[in-house]
């Protein structure tokens, strides 16, 4: 199978392709952490585009069981065809709706299945797919099936960090803490995204943007995807060219801020930065 490497739309650190190709060699879930925007979700895309093969994604949201990720036996569906002498009720299989996991284990060939945000669930989520995710099988009560994977996919896992997972589950992944990318590394993202954008408009929207990251108090530090969102945003048709170079160095809060700063404490916070800068003068 290919290795996976930076791509022409993703720049991945030494470390990050060591960890994700650690992960395929010793099929192990590979667990990412990271800042909210540092492209954790992205990456489990890439691996999948990468090595030319297909992913599935599973979505977790604070409702989400694990159970939900083999499959759901659809009960009261079965109970209303009953009711309505419907001949499907003789076979209960047409009851059961698959889940990501059993998809992903039923792929003909070696797929990425992606777990995006798995801290959102409740602390037992993790535990409750420990046998699944280490065996790559689970049983179907209401069948007798035992669904075993054909090919075992490739395991990316995301998390914001929100609570702690179980060191249980963290002891059969693969862990990758993604960085907030340097200087340098930003640029090279930058220039995936807007190839033919000129370097002195980059250089300028960068020094606000670590400037902007450095001051200490926000609530919500800007991320690489506001920056990318900020960027398409200054070289948008109805900005004048010059904004930045126009702009009022006394004042903390950049031009177009809504795509960077996004909520009011920091914009407040800003301003009154910004009040004091005016008053030192």
């Amino acid at each position: 199978m290919k290795k996976f490497t930076s791509t022409n739309s993703y720049i991945a650190t030494p470390d990050l392709e060591l960890a994700v190709n650690a992960a395929i060699s010793l099929e192990k879930p590979l667990l990412i952490k990271g800042e909210p925007g540092t492209g954790k979700t992205l990456l489990a895309e890439e691996v999948a585009k990468s090595i030319d093969t297909e992913i599935i994604k599973w979505h977790i949201k604070s409702t989400t069981k694990a159970q939900q990720g083999l499959y759901e036996y659809d009960a009261i569906t079965r109970l209303r065809d009953s009711q309505l002498g419907d001949s499907r009720i003789q076979d209960i299989s047409n009851y059961i709706i698959k889940g990501k996991l059993w998809e992903a284990f039923q792929a003909k060939k070696k797929i990425v299945l992606l777990i995006d945000e798995i801290d959102k669930a409740d602390i037992e989520f993790p535990n409750d797919l420990l046998l699944e995710l280490d065996k790559m099988e689970f049983f179907v009560y209401e069948t007798k099936e035992n669904i075993v994977a054909k090919n075992r996919p490739i395991v990316i896992i995301t998390s914001n960090n929100e609570k702690e997972l179980p060191d249980a589950f963290l002891r059969r992944c693969i862990f990758h803490y993604i960085n907030f990318p340097e200087r340098d590394v930003m640029e090279q993202i930058i220039e995936v995204h807007f190839p033919k954008v000129k370097k002195k408009l980059i250089a300028e929207a960068l020094d606000i943007f670590f400037e902007l990251r450095e001051i200490p108090g926000l609530k919500k530090n800007p991320s690489t995807s506001e920056l990318i969102d900020w960027i398409k945003l200054l070289l948008s048709d109805d900005i004048p060219k010059d904004i930045l170079q126009e702009r009022d160095e006394s004042k903390a809060i950049p031009p177009l801020h809504g795509a960077l700063i996004k909520n009011e404490q920091d914009v407040q916070m800003l301003e009154r930065l910004r009040f004091m800068l005016r008053r030192g003068k």
